[in-house]
């Protein structure tokens, strides 16, 4: 790492055991120290704006409020702390919604001291802290020249979803969050996350990562580019 002060830390992960190894294993690494813990991502938020830490290791399969969602609050609100993904998962579906959110840094959960601390230091230095394997993912994913087929719009939802849930879903796809859906559709938060919780609900949905993929799978949303294709 570079010679400055020790970067601060806060791990977000909603498995105990996960978090509190993450939390060991940081408490040995040089220049870092951590400073909170969160069991999800409404928690998360809550300690960056308590805390102010330098990064937040987040993990992206979390209750209440999920990964994507909690970085996408926290670089809203919170524009000096930056994000690191620490998850089990690698899938495009995973990746690219939290890169989009505003996460600068990506790490699945086998890697070691060495790249945690490399990506903090890469993030705090105004780097993209990108673990190899999800290095090589975004480039195969640039390099493949294979055009994207968009599905067609269904002429009914699927899943018995409303038109007004449907419209909730493009608006989560295109990454707006619930403040910012109730604004664009005039109505209360409160009414966003009804309409969310039932669609949710309706299509077997855990988290926001899943319900993009739901709308792109469905032709209910265009994935970024696709109208460039």
């Amino acid at each position: 790492m570079t010679a400055r002060t020790t970067a601060r830390v806060v791990v977000a992960d909603d498995q105990t055991v996960v978090r509190e190894g993450i939390v060991m294993l940081l408490g040995l690494l040089p220049g870092i120290e951590v400073v909170g813990a969160a069991a999800d991502g409404e928690e998360a938020v809550r300690l960056v704006a308590e805390l102010a830490p330098d990064v937040v290791l987040m993990d992206l399969r979390m209750p209440r409020c999920d990964g994507v969602e909690a970085t996408r609050r926290v670089r809203t609100d919170h524009p000096g702390t930056q994000v690191v993904v620490l998850t089990t998962y690698a899938d495009d579906d995973s990746l690219f919604p939290a890169l989009q959110a505003g996460a600068r840094g990506y790490l699945t959960k086998d890697a070691d001291g060495d790249e945690i601390v490399r990506a903090i230091d890469d993030v705090l230095s105004g780097e993209a802290g990108l673990s190899p394997k999800i290095q090589r993912r975004l480039l195969e994913r640039l390099a493949d020249p294979a055009p994207t087929r968009r599905p067609e719009p269904p002429d009914e939802p699927p899943d018995g979803l409303t038109a007004r849930e449907v419209e909730v879903l493009r608006l989560v796809a295109e990454g707006q969050t619930n403040p910012e859906i109730a604004r664009s559709l005039h109505v209360s938060t409160a009414t966003v996350k009804t309409h969310i919780n039932n669609l949710f609900a309706k299509a077997g949905l855990r988290d926001r990562a899943q319900a993009i993929h739901y709308a792109y799978r469905h032709g209910l949303a265009e994935p970024p580019g696709a109208s460039a294709r």
